[in-house]
């Protein structure tokens, strides 16, 4: 046979270059960049889990030898291998930079990033400069991670390395708590912000007064809307780093412009979207200052590539350094070189004393990079990590000087100088914050020492009384049928209640019925007149019930049980007999223990369930784009988003009561109506605009607008893989199954917070 000159020897592998810089021949997102991405919606493949299904994790943590664990660490701490040396004879201020920096990822307005899946292992996170040598740090932990298996995650023994090293020196604690459960790959959907990988714009950016000088932005980073010199300052939503490749700031000030200033404003901003506020935040940077010491005794361009493109005989490990033994007193991280205080491994307050008893000039490190020193010849040394007898000067960043020029944060800085207890309770709290953030309540928290309760674990009081039974569930479904309230007015109070869940950071959700606390009871979405009105009725109805007998019902379990109601009554209207599961058991939060201001987080800004869109917080996408978002933090499937939004249109739950998307002459009957007309030939689709914000679906017969809708709405039929699940809902066998389907996926919004319901809830969300 003759072979064709085109393939004569090549690589029969098409497109892949074995050792190349090319890698694979581009894919969808090369050829299509706009497309909607569904695929996001089926992360997390259980295929990808060498644990299986079955797995309990719970149970092999009520097999672990907690004390055991921590001792075993304690004594790594304490030790030193040849490959990479511990400063000071100690690897804890190593440990708590690597804990620190998974944690950190955190962000509150879509609570994705953080601890719980132990992200930190893989791209992009594991490649981000500020991430030099956390690859390092958990191959130290290798052994320990052998040693006890499936027993303990990575993701908790990353947290509890970190945490044992603070005891280790010196810091009381408010207790651990065991519970994040591993990823076993990458995180491809989560949005880290629009620079490209070299920290620069990916394309120029236009002239427009409102972003300021096109210059200084490209440099600086298209993520932020003015100038820090200027009142309109802010930062892109949902990114809380300032700049790609950061966990917080650039060290060396705002694209290392040496300003302090300038770094204030920058660590305000972060760390407010990492939910912390300027207390604590003062509390972790000089909390943390307090032990170990910055890497930047080599040039970065002498550095090898991150462990993402690092060569294979790097063993997945990244940043080679080829400058004498590349570790040790060689070591590169960030570029910034020195330790801030004289005794690295000890719990004290010398960061802050120093900070602000000395003057301090900027220099440069051996790397180049700008940092600051003592200007009195007499301050204290700190003794060299690796080389005996050798004393080095004192080093501070330009973020460490922002603490003593803002005025804001020199008051803190001021009271934790003046009562070094009430500085150590600061840290210790704001520690135990900062790890267990995105933990989720605290029915899903293991181990032996959990620690105490704090407002932002979004806490919810324990039941204190007997729950319903089937018989008094079928009487209360009743009662809330006859009270007056309609379909449209349980559904929408149910899903307002428990839609809020986000499994990012396990916030949110129906127990605790907090959408009748402020700010959720006046969130727009949730038309607050009439979720008064339904609020009212229920409570009476509680009142009612509770005033009979020892068995009572929360408000939050009521609200549900409406809902669960109004869509049975909805399916029995077009002739569907249905029961929608109610497992009761939730409880009723208090103002006092509810964070306003948190909470404001979790407002949606595209949901697309209701049609709402808020134009206000400036999102850079389109509204689909913010509604599969939406989805995918529900942990719903493709199929589950596309029949709930079917079902809620048919149900009447826009947000404002218009008519957008509600392809039904029979409002409040659970039907298949908006598929058969989505899909349907019949239909011609005209926008109102160029932008294709609205639209009208005319009939092609007569020319007539049958009805309106929105990007939301209409992305279920211009999608192709959305389209698909469309067109077999709207088939002549569709609406069945449409409506079990849609009973499953209510049932497992209604479940998502309910991880005291263990059992229940895997057999609820299982979707056929």
């Amino acid at each position: 046979m003759t072979e064709h000159a085109a393939t004569k020897g090549t690589c029969p592998f098409r497109g892949t270059r074995i050792g190349g810089a090319q890698g694979s021949e581009p894919q969808l997102d090369h050829w299509w960049p706009n497309r909607l991405k569904v695929e996001l919606l089926n992360q997390d493949a259980p295929q990808s889990n060498p644990l299986g299904r079955d797995f309990d994790y719970a149970e092999a943590i009520e097999s672990l030898d907690y004390e055991a664990l921590k001792e075993d660490i304690r004594q790594f701490l304490h030790s030193s291998v040849d490959w990479w040396p511990s400063d000071y004879g100690h690897y804890g201020p190593q440990m708590n930079r690597m804990t620190w920096h998974s944690a950190g990822t955190y962000r509150i307005a879509d609570g994705r990033g953080g601890s719980a899946e132990g992200m930190q292992r893989f791209a992009p996170i594991n490649s981000w400069w500020d991430n030099g040598n956390t690859d390092k740090s958990r191959r130290l932990l290798l052994p320990i991670k052998l040693k006890y298996g499936s027993k303990v995650s990575w993701a908790d023994l990353m947290m509890l390395a970190g945490t044992v090293a603070l005891e280790d020196m010196g810091l009381p604690l408010q207790g651990f708590a065991f519970g994040r459960e591993d990823a076993w790959e990458a995180d491809r959907g989560t949005y880290w912000g629009p620079e490209g990988w070299d920290g620069k714009a990916p394309t120029e950016v236009p002239a427009d007064p409102k972003l300021g000088h096109p210059g200084d932005m490209v440099h600086r980073g298209i993520r932020w809307e003015g100038d820090v010199k200027e009142d309109y300052y802010d930062l892109e939503n949902p990114l809380a780093a300032s700049h790609q490749s950061l966990i917080y700031v650039d060290p060396e000030g705002p694209n290392g412009n040496g300003d302090p200033m300038d770094a204030a404003r920058d660590i305000r901003e972060t760390f407010a979207r990492m939910a912390m506020n300027d207390e604590e935040t003062v509390a972790l940077v000089a909390g943390g200052h307090a032990f170990g010491k910055s890497h930047g005794a080599v040039p970065a361009d002498k550095i090898g590539g991150a462990p993402e493109i690092a060569r294979m005989s790097e063993a997945g490990m990244g940043w080679s350094n080829p400058v004498g033994t590349g570790n040790a007193e060689y070591t590169m991280t960030n570029g910034i070189e020195g330790s801030w205080t004289p005794n690295p491994t000890r719990w004290d307050n010398d960061y802050l004393t120093n900070l602000f008893k000395f003057e301090w000039e900027q220099t440069k490190s051996p790397a180049g990079s700008l940092q600051w020193t003592p200007k009195d010849p007499d301050a204290p040394k700190t003794p060299d990590a690796h080389i005996e007898g050798k004393m080095n000067p004192l080093m501070m960043m330009t973020t460490d000087i922002a603490f003593k020029v803002d005025p804001e944060y020199r008051k803190v800085c001021e009271k934790f100088l003046a009562d070094f207890d009430y500085f150590t309770e600061a840290f210790s709290k704001a520690w135990h914050k900062l790890i267990h953030r995105d933990l989720g309540p605290t029915s899903r928290w293991l181990g032996p020492d959990q620690g105490g309760k704090f407002i932002w674990q979004d806490p919810t009081p324990e039941v204190d009384h007997p729950l319903v039974d089937a018989d008094q569930i079928a009487r209360l479904k009743r009662d809330v049928l006859a009270s007056g309230l309609s379909v449209r007015d349980l559904v929408g109070a149910a899903w307002a209640s428990a839609s809020t869940y986000r499994d990012s950071d396990k916030r949110g959700g129906a127990n605790g019925a907090r959408v009748q606390l402020a700010p959720q009871r006046g969130w727009a979405v949730n038309d607050p007149e009439r979720l008064e009105r339904v609020l009212g009725k229920l409570e009476e109805l509680k009142s009612s019930f509770d005033g009979e007998g020892a068995t009572k019902i929360s408000m939050a379990d009521l609200i549900v049980l409406g809902g669960c109601a109004a869509v049975e009554k909805a399916a029995a209207d077009g002739g569907h007999e249905v029961e929608v599961p109610f497992v009761p058991g939730r409880t009723d939060a208090t103002p006092e223990w509810t964070d306003e201001e948190s909470f404001e987080w979790l407002r949606p800004v595209v949901d697309g369930f209701r049609n709402y869109v808020d134009e206000a917080p400036g999102y850079k996408v389109s509204p689909e784009r913010l509604f599969l978002d939406r989805a995918a933090l529900m942990k719903l499937t493709a199929p589950e988003w596309a029949v709930l939004t079917a079902g809620l249109r048919v149900l009447d739950q826009n947000w404002d009561g218009s008519d957008l998307g509600v392809f039904t002459e029979r409002k409040g009957v659970l039907s298949n109506d908006f598929f058969a007309e989505l899909v349907s030939p019949d239909l011609d689709w005209r926008p109102h605009d160029e932008a294709e914000t609205r639209f009208d679906l005319v009939e092609r017969k007569t020319g007539q607008t049958k009805w309106t809708a929105t990007r939301c709405d209409l992305i279920f039929g211009s999608n192709t893989e959305l389209r698909q699940i469309a067109e077999f809902y709207a088939g002549a066998d569709g609406e069945s199954r449409l409506i079990a389907d849609f009973v499953k996926a209510w049932h497992k919004v209604m479940m998502l917070d309910r991880f005291d319901v263990k059992a229940e809830r895997k057999a609820a969300v299982e979707f056929c």
